[in-house]
């Protein structure tokens, strides 16, 4: 379940790329664009260790918006939909949703961003080998981290449409971390509209329903400091968040190098007190630190190493007077 959070009508397929030894990137961009911009249908799985989950997702593309519902298939029913940048959650065992917005939001299959400028500085990217994932023709893209600091990942991306049909984030030794897949997929239209509706709470009943609060942090505003030494990683948006009118509010920061994403989560302790010491701990392929600092809680949590979150974590204080 972690990786639910982390939470065109047109349909017509890309033109096909002409294979060349210098277009990695380009079939990257392919990849970017077409799960924003192409209408589809389909099932996938994501494994990570002795974690397995199975996924059905209806994504439309219709006059320049974009819709979308995740179902799970196993586990206690979940469901999200989406419509630009805002989610709602469905959680059937709390029977609670969760409305947020979430600008930037990257999941499969949309996990590679728009903009790839300057990932050359960071990753080695190259073409694989060409195969077949779900009955589609496929080639791969290998991205081979160039330090310590992330991961290698492994694409396998559709030869007609461009869209990402199988994703592997592997570590040190090529080993998979994490995977997501598809059995299924149809890329084009139709689209049944009520294939789009929540399931969960369609009926009423005593349903929770939790707005989640932001607002952006601008500049000389921030109350930290962000000293950590980690290349390439800059912020790419700082905001408050609060999930409920009695929670506290918490600062969310978010850092990427282009690929991956590290988030750091800072919330005051209850009573201003440090209640924990630091601790490493994964979840799934996220890894975690933890840290006190100064009656506050800070977690900074991403799809990269360790020492790349303690590098980044150790490195943030409060503003001084």
């Amino acid at each position: 379940m972690i990786w639910w959070w982390g939470l065109l009508l047109a349909g017509a397929a890309l033109p096909t790329l002409a294979a060349g030894p210098n277009d990695a990137m380009q079939w990257l961009q392919r990849v970017a664009t077409s799960a924003q911009k192409l209408t589809y249908t389909g099932v996938f799985s994501y494994h990570s260790g002795n974690q397995s989950e199975t996924s059905r997702i209806t994504h439309l593309v219709e006059g320049g918006s974009e819709m979308e519902r995740l179902e799970a298939l196993d586990g206690s029913p979940r469901e999200v939909i989406r419509r630009d940048d805002e989610i709602k959650c469905y959680l059937s065992q709390s029977h609670q949703v969760i409305v947020e917005r979430a600008a930037g939001r990257r999941a499969f299959p949309a996990l590679v961003p728009v903009g790839l400028g300057g990932l050359n500085d960071y990753y080695v990217i190259r073409k694989g080998e060409a195969g077949r994932v779900a009955g589609l023709e496929s080639q791969a893209i290998v991205v081979e981290p160039r330090d310590e600091l992330r991961y290698g990942h492994r694409y396998w991306v559709d030869s007609q449409s461009g869209m990402l049909l199988k994703a592997s984030m592997v570590d040190g030794r090529g080993a998979p971390l994490e995977t997501f897949a598809f059995s299924e997929l149809r890329v084009g239209g139709p689209v049944d509209r009520n294939d789009l509706k929540p399931r969960l709470g369609a009926d009423g009943g005593d349903w929770k329903v939790r707005n989640v609060r932001t607002s952006e942090v601008r500049g000389d505003s921030s109350q930290w400091l962000v000293r950590g030494d980690v290349p390439g990683f800059r912020m790419i948006s700082s905001m408050k968040r609060q999930v409920g009118p009695e929670a506290p509010e918490s600062i969310h920061m978010v850092f990427s190098d282009g690929l991956a994403v590290v988030s750091v989560f800072i919330e005051p302790q209850p009573g201003g007190k440090e209640k924990s010491e630091a601790a490493e701990l994964a979840m799934g392929a996220i890894n975690v630190y933890r840290r006190p600092l100064e009656g506050y809680q800070l977690v900074v949590m991403g799809d990269v190493p360790p020492v790349t979150l303690k590098r980044l974590g150790d490195g943030i204080e409060r503003k001084r007077p």
